[in-house]
């Protein structure tokens, strides 16, 4: 086959969900396939890691994004003679007039479902989009059976047409010597207690403020002192989480570390005592499966996706109960041997998942939907 993806999103949203997953399956794909040919789509720098003899870059400009969208992609797409198209970041640029098959990776439908927890902008586009998108995809991937499940709730077509190609950790994620780490953190981030961790964002759903009430309730029934550790950027929507702590008089309790470089990560994860993900809704739910591949004990949501990934090596809450999750917190950090059972067994279950395998799934959807 003669295969083109939009690979933009790599450089557009680097570090992101759609960014991570677009790059790491572009590059395990050109590792295990050398039968297809591959034409990129590319915007910007970076792209020699994709250079091999069965891929061809075409450089496109970000400022003109739908003039190639609209009219060079399809005339492009036809000239080329390409068997299949895929869109990677929820379809968003496919159009109609593209002749050859088509195939777009829908991560989820957050803004169907939860539409408050959504910036108006990007929530009108996909409202307004995603229908031409699902008719117009020939094949959809999906990263978890409770995404496909959303999909046909919304859009009835045949189940068949959606495969599930699940997601995996980065192979940074891994255990480390966890004296070491603690070492690394209380050095450059002066975090020098144990503490659990919580990364993955501060958009509503993600009910961040739960697990900070949770812990004020809890952390004077802890064995041994403990601090709850808060990554990500300081943006608008952690300021009301930092208020939050401020109402509660926990601010020498609750540490906001702010933006932490993707390769401090996995220090952080190895260096906790447990990592709590308490979101309401997720399409796969990543950080649960990086903090199982660096041996963390996870306590996460009984909710949407997350049981699929985390199974029955963590403890899952009903994250709409706050009781819930301060319970779990107490009973896992009081107990050692606990701790040492979820963390060997989330880690055996993280190995389960492989962005080569995510590749092998994708390339087995990409021969099904040609054939379709």
């Amino acid at each position: 086959m003669k295969i083109a993806m939009d690979a933009r999103s790599i450089t557009w949203y680097h570090g992101t969900g759609i960014g991570t997953y677009t790059e790491n399956l572009l590059k395990h794909l050109l590792n295990i396939d050398s039968e297809n040919n591959y034409n990129l789509y590319w915007s910007g720098d970076n792209f020699e890691d994709y250079r091999k003899d069965n891929t061809k870059i075409i450089m496109t400009s970000k400022k003109h994004q739908r003039f190639f969208q609209v009219n060079y992609f399809p005339s492009n797409l036809k000239k080329e003679n390409i068997d299949l198209y895929h869109v990677p970041q929820n379809g968003i640029g496919l159009y109609k007039d593209i002749e050859c098959k088509t195939v777009c990776t829908i991560h989820d439908l957050i803004p169907y479902i939860m539409p408050e927890t959504v910036g108006r902008g990007y929530l009108l586009k996909f409202l307004k989009e995603m229908p031409d998108i699902i008719s117009n995809s020939t094949g959809i991937l999906t990263v978890s059976q409770y995404s496909k499940d959303d999909i046909l709730r919304y859009f009835p077509i045949d189940p068949d047409k959606i495969f599930v190609t699940p997601l995996a950790a980065n192979k940074c994620y891994k255990p480390l010597d966890k004296e070491l780490c603690k070492r690394f953190i209380l050095n450059k981030y002066n975090i020098k207690d144990p503490f659990i961790l919580y990364l993955g964002g501060f958009s509503d759903r993600k009910n961040v403020d739960s697990l900070i009430k949770a812990f004020s309730k809890v952390y004077k029934d802890l064995d041994k002192e403990h601090k709850l550790v808060i990554l990500g950027s300081y943006r608008d929507s952690s300021q009301k989480l930092v208020k939050l702590v401020d109402d509660l008089n926990m601010e020498d309790k609750i540490i906001f570390a702010g933006f932490i470089p993707n390769e401090d990560l996995p220090s952080f994860y190895n260096a906790c005592e447990a990592f709590v993900y308490p979101s309401l809704y997720e399409g796969f739910g990543l950080p649960p499966l990086e903090a199982m591949s660096c041996k963390a004990p996870v306590i996460s949501s009984n909710l949407t996706s997350i049981p699929e990934v985390v199974g029955d090596c963590g403890i899952l809450i009903d994250p709409y109960k706050p009781d819930s999750l301060r319970d779990a917190m107490g009973t896992l950090l009081n107990d050692d041997d606990l701790k040492d059972t979820l963390a060997i067994k989330g880690y055996l279950h993280s190995k389960n998942y492989s962005w080569e395998n995510t590749a092998k799934k994708t390339l087995e959807a990409y021969e099904k939907i040609y054939e379709l």
